[in-house]
Formats: C-alpha cells, structure tokens, sequence
C-alpha cells in the first residue's frame, strides 16, 4: 500500500473513530464533572461523583454492579476453565459434537433468557411443580426463588451466557502452548496438578486475562437481565431509570462516568497483566498439543461434564421455547396446553412487525458501515508500514472494553435539543442514525479482526503482481484481495449483523418513540403488556435464537476463527 494511501485511510478512520467513540464516551465524563454557576458559566467540580458516593442508594447500585461483575466473571472462569482444559487434553466420545453445543447460550440475548428462567423458577414455576410433584415441597407454601435468590439468579444468568467467550480465549491459549514444555515436566516426574498450577496456567494465563475481562465489563455494565429480573438496586437500571431526568439531573452522567473509568482500569490492566506474561512466552511451539484417549470411565466423565453443562446453559432456551408454545403453563412442570398460536399473534401485533423491520434496516446499514471502515483499518494494520498502525488497531478494538450502557448514554445525550448530535435525530426524533453509528461502532472489532486475520493469511505477492501490470489499487483491492479474504469477510459481517440485531443497550436506551423500536425493545415493551405480552416476547425470542443460530453457523462456516473474534 501506498503511504499517501495508508495516511489518508488511517486519518479518515481516526477522525470517524475520535467524533463517534471517544467524543460520547469523553462528553459522559465532562458532563459528570461540570458545573453550572448562576450566570450560566461553567466550572470543574467533584460534586456529583462525591454525591454519588455518599447516597447509599447509589452506593449500594455501584457495589452490586461491581460485585455482580466479579462475581460473574468467577462463576464463569469456574465453568469454562474445567471444559477447556478436558477439551485440550482428553479425546472422548461425541468430543465435536459437544464442544459446539456448549456455545448454545451465544445464541439467546441473555436478558430473553431471564425471561424463560423466570417462568421455571417462579413461586407457580416449572421447578416448584417439580420438588411438589415429587414430594420435597409443600404446595401450600412453595418457595419464591426469584425473591430470595434474585442476586444469585442475575449472577447465573451472566455466567450461563458469558462462559462461552472464556471458554474459547482459554481454549485458544492452551492451543498455542508448546506441548514440550508440559511433556518436560512430566518426564522429571511432575504431578498433573503441579504441572497445571506452575506451568499451563502461567502460559494460558494471557487467555485468562483477555476473556475475563470481557466477561467482567459485559457483567458490570449488563442492564437487560436486571431489568427482566424487576433488580433496581443496580448502577445500569439506575443509569436507565435516570434517563428521563437528563436535563435536569446530573446523577446519571455521574454512575455512567464512574462505570466508564472502572471498564477502562480493567481494560487496562488486562492488557498490562497480558503484555507482561508474554515478555517471558515460551518459543514458538514446534509441534501440536497430543491428546490422550482416555479409560471409558474417565471419557464418559468428560462426556458428561460438557454434556451436563450445555443441559445446565440451554436451561433459558427451554423456558422461552415452552413458553412461547405455552396456552397455559401454571403449576405444571411442562406446559398442560401447547398452542401455536402466539407465532400467528406475533406476526399480528403492531410492535413485532415494525420492530423486525427496523431491527433489520439498522444492523444492515450499520454493518455496511462497520465493513468499509474496518476493510481500510484492517489494510492499514496490515498491508502498511505506518509507526502508529497499531495505536489505530488498539482503537479500532476498544469497544469490546467500553461498555454499550455508556456509548448509548452519551448518544442520547448528545442528541438532546442544543447538543452537537442533535441533527442526528432531526425534528422527527428518529433514531435511525444514532442506533446505524452505534451498532456500526460497537461491532466493528469483529469486522477488523476477520479482515486482518484474511489478509495475515493471503499472499501480497498477487496484489504486488497485480499492480506491477499496471492495474489501479481499486481493481487489485476488487479483483484479487476481496476474492481472497472474501469468506473472512462474510464472517466477520455475519456476526456484526446478527449480535447488531439483537444489541441490547443501545436498543433499550436510543429508540425512545414506539414506531422505531428494535426487536430488544419489543421484547422489553411486551413483557409488561398485560395478557399474552409475555408468550409473545418469547415466541419473538424464539425466532432471535434461530437467526443468532443461522448466524454463528455460517460464520464458522466461512471462516471465522476460534475465539479470534472475541479476543482482546
């Protein structure tokens, strides 16, 4: 590539990147720390954020938020640790088959999954008919988990749908580790778990930091099973619940300033932690990783852990999936009535319909944006020898650290009347260019990481011939790089337009006026619709978890990578 080229590229994408990432996330935390004098003047103040920490309601908001995170990101280190590690070492029965049905939870918005475990762990819920039906409760005094484990129930649902996306960064990690350092140890006579203590969990550890962090930040910051779960004592519910105030209340900048600083600290020492553990990697690996085939005791041990975790994860996708078909479901394990009835209904209803519609004008206008932007930042990062390429690659992926609760926060409030973004929603209020941004913002990570991976994997040589014969950087980029990385593409793109679609933060806080609601703020709106609202978010989160399914599935089908895409 031509540095002319490569300069006005890489300045074009930084100028998009600076006004529609870093301008939002820096307006939050101005607004969180500036003051109004009486001639309307402005000054720097610490008011608001010593305010917040001296409330305890929002004390308390900020502690549960940090708390679920951690406690999350534990839980869910717990669960896909003991998968990776068996899936890296031990051949057993079904072991492919199984290791793609533990990524079922990426299939289902986990805030519609809360919707499913509501209906099976309510006081008239599936589980209660169960322990009574077989005699561990009393029916005139069944248990109301959801009231008394609300906090263990957001904890889970994090873990059931984050688990997967540590469980391929380990799993990554553990494929890259030189398999002779481990085959060393054990010829000295080292115990497994001497050798997983001091030298596999060092060497995995970059795969450890990446995932959970990612893990830690979605957690965090997670505003939808809160939501579903009626939980209002958390710094997200209390961010969106302070939204209608904007004017007049600079709490909510505050808590979403204080979120964005924690998010960026743990973006940051993970990338620390990561850089320091690979100044002392191991050699490139000479060979690959054996695995050994293992006692029919011990394989079916495996067979039963991966097979006894999806059974455990895909617990949300059963509860929707019955109670979209549920005519009536109270008391009873499994629902008395099966009707079909609610797909008809939903197809009926004023807010489905036009949400499906809008849902798919804003994930594929924004993922026609995100492919052109990340193409030129993935050619830069790759094909150019510019110093500060990477400084560009790091920006390109920091949304994956930035919390979606606090981009959409400060879309919203850029476009309030007088605002610099204002003519972005116009005099009609549509918010069709904030959501088009937003979700073109928030998912080119995935875009950029399978463009570079494609073009790390073709040969320039053919690009170089090409314009050797003469032909324009346009036709070389039509006829022989995008035919050659064409399938990275399609994956990339697939996956920004399916997780786009379903994106939940920005959906639930951008589009405020009921004719541009997305297929998330549908759900949302229908589950307080008195009557049947409940069967048919769920009918509408069942189609979401057949077109996220359709979604992964051709994408790993053309191409993408394991785990790359969610790597930090």
């Amino acid at each position: 590539m031509k540095r002319g080229t490569a300069i006005f590229l890489a300045t074009i994408t930084s100028l998009l990147l600076a006004v529609f990432f870093l301008f939002p996330a820096w307006m939050v935390l101005k607004q969180a720390f500036a003051g109004t004098r009486a001639d309307g003047s402005g000054y720097f103040t610490l008011d608001f954020i010593v305010l917040v920490f001296r409330n305890p309601i929002y004390q308390e908001g900020l502690c549960n938020a940090l708390v679920l995170g951690l406690t999350s990101t534990l839980v869910t280190l717990l669960i896909a640790m003991p998968l990776a590690l068996v899936g890296h070492r031990y051949e057993f029965f079904g072991k492919q088959l199984l290791s793609a049905l533990v990524l079922a939870p990426m299939i289902l918005p986990p805030f519609v999954g809360a919707v499913g475990i509501k209906q099976i762990l309510g006081t008239n819920g599936a589980f209660n008919a169960l322990l009574i039906h077989t005699g561990w409760m009393d029916a005139a005094m069944p248990y109301d988990w959801l009231a008394n484990g609300r906090f263990a129930g957001i904890i889970v649902m994090n873990a059931l749908h984050l688990y997967p996306i540590l469980y391929l960064n380990i799993a990554a990690a553990l494929a890259n580790l030189d398999p002779a350092m481990e085959q060393a140890a054990e010829n000295l006579g080292c115990a497994p778990w001497k050798r997983f203590i001091r030298i596999t969990l060092p060497l995995a550890m970059p795969g450890v930091f990446a995932g959970a962090s990612i893990v830690f930040i979605w957690a965090f910051t997670e505003l939808g099973v809160p939501l579903v779960f009626d939980y209002a004592r958390v710094a997200p519910v209390q961010i969106f619940d302070g939204i209608k105030g904007l004017d007049k209340n600079p709490i909510p900048y505050a808590l979403t300033a204080i979120l964005l600083v924690v998010a960026c600290v743990v973006f940051a020492l993970s990338k620390w932690g990561v850089g320091r553990l690979r100044l002392g990697a191991a050699p490139r690996p000479q060979g690959r990783a054996t695995t050994s085939r293992c006692g029919p005791w011990q394989a079916a041990a495996c067979t039963c852990l991966f097979l006894g975790v999806f059974l455990i994860a895909t617990l949300p996708h059963l509860g929707v999936l019955l109670l979209s078909v549920a005519g009536r479901w109270y008391g009873t394990i499994i629902p008395d009535q099966l009707t079909l009835r609610h797909y008809l209904e939903a197809l009926g209803n004023g807010l489905v319909v036009p949400s499906i519609h809008n849902s798919l004008l804003y994930a594929g206008c924004a993922t026609v944006v995100a492919l052109a932007i990340g193409l030129a930042v993935a050619w830069v990062v790759v094909r150019s020898d510019l110093r500060w390429r990477g400084v560009l690659d790091a920006m390109v992926m920091a949304p994956l650290a930035v919390p979606g609760l606090v981009m959409a926060f400060g879309y919203l409030a850029l476009s309030q009347q007088g605002k610099v973004f204002h003519f972005l929603v116009g005099a009609t209020g549509s918010p069709f260019l904030l959501l088009v941004i937003a979700y073109a913002i928030r998912r080119l990570p995935y875009i950029v990481r399978a463009a570079v991976a494609g073009l790390q994997q073709s040969n320039p040589a053919l690009e170089e011939a090409a314009r050797s014969l003469g032909a324009t950087p346009a036709r070389v980029l039509r006829r022989i790089a995008l035919p050659l990385i064409g399938a990275n593409l399609a994956a990339g793109a697939i996956l920004a337009f399916a997780f786009a679609m379903l994106e939940v933060s920005d959906s639930l806080i951008l589009a405020q006026q009921t004719q541009h609601y997305p297929i998330t703020k549908a759900i949302y709106t229908l589950l307080s619709t008195l009557g049947n609202g409940t069967e048919l978010a769920a009918a509408l989160g069942v189609w979401a978890m057949l077109f996220l399914t359709t979604s992964i599935v051709a994408a790993s089908v053309l191409g993408g990578k394991r785990g790359g895409l969610f790597k930090l």
